[in-house]
């Protein structure tokens, strides 16, 4: 199945500022995951970004870029906008790949192409992980979700849940957030406002569920280093790039 890969980037990230632009293992970040974006099958891979900076960057290592508005209020309504600007047809497959996963594997990129394949009906496919560490059930950075037997998200929290006095590791599950959508989507997502849900957890892949569309959820087939949202999570990338360069 054909598919573009897009990967939203901000500059102005609230706990990391210039994130795209770190510098990891003599590159940028933005620049380790568009490589690894690359390396899928995807038929074009492009940056969507509001900030000349990035766009630069990005220019530089000679990938493609599309500048997009700033006022989009999650990365998911940015591509929408890029949706249009490309005037993709409704069922052109977008894979958003986050800006701030440098080492993400370019399989489970393919993954979540071929759920939305088998899953005519979901809007939304995505990936997650076990959990193995309890602190991490209680972490709010990490997003948790909850699946029917089907596969089909019931809810998403950064709380814990499911809920249970003695937490057992083996029911719950990571949230990767790595989606593939159809462009039809996209453009429903972004003519809706953002919802109660959404808003409380802030988690924009609820705005989709409180619409009622059904979003699909398989475990990756292959485990995904955790993203950079810290100055601590970025330190332990660089460390992990530097074995990897040995």
């Amino acid at each position: 199945m054909n598919f573009v890969a897009v990967i939203p980037a901000r500059f102005g990230s609230k706990r990391l500022r210039g994130k795209p632009l770190l510098d990891i293992a003599g590159q940028p970040m933005i620049q380790h995951v568009y490589a690894r974006a690359s390396e899928s099958k995807a038929t074009r891979v492009l940056v969507a970004t509001d900030d000349q900076r990035i766009a630069d960057a990005v220019t530089s290592f000679g990938g493609e870029c599309l500048m997009t508005r700033g006022d989009h209020a999650t990365g998911t309504d940015r591509l929408a906008e890029v949706a249009d600007v490309l005037a993709l047809s409704a069922d052109t497959v977008v894979v958003n790949v986050q800006g701030d996963e440098p080492l993400i594997p370019s399989r489970v990129i393919q993954q979540v192409v071929e759920i939305l394949g088998k899953h005519p009906k979901a809007s939304i496919a995505t990936l997650c992980e076990p959990i193995h560490q309890a602190s991490d059930i209680e972490d709010p950075n990490q997003v948790k979700v909850v699946k029917s037997q089907s596969g089909r998200a019931l809810y998403f929290s950064r709380a814990r849940i499911p809920m249970n006095s003695s937490p057992d590791c083996k029911v719950y599950y990571r949230h990767i957030g790595l989606y593939a959508y159809r462009a039809s989507f996209l453009r429903d997502f972004a003519s809706w406002n953002p919802t109660p849900l959404e808003q409380f957890e802030r988690l924009e892949q609820l705005r989709a569920l409180e619409h009622d569309r059904v979003i699909q959820v398989e475990v990756a087939i292959e485990s995904i280093p955790p993203g950079v949202d810290t100055e601590s999570d970025l330190e332990v990338i660089r460390r992990q790039m530097e074995d990897l360069s040995v």
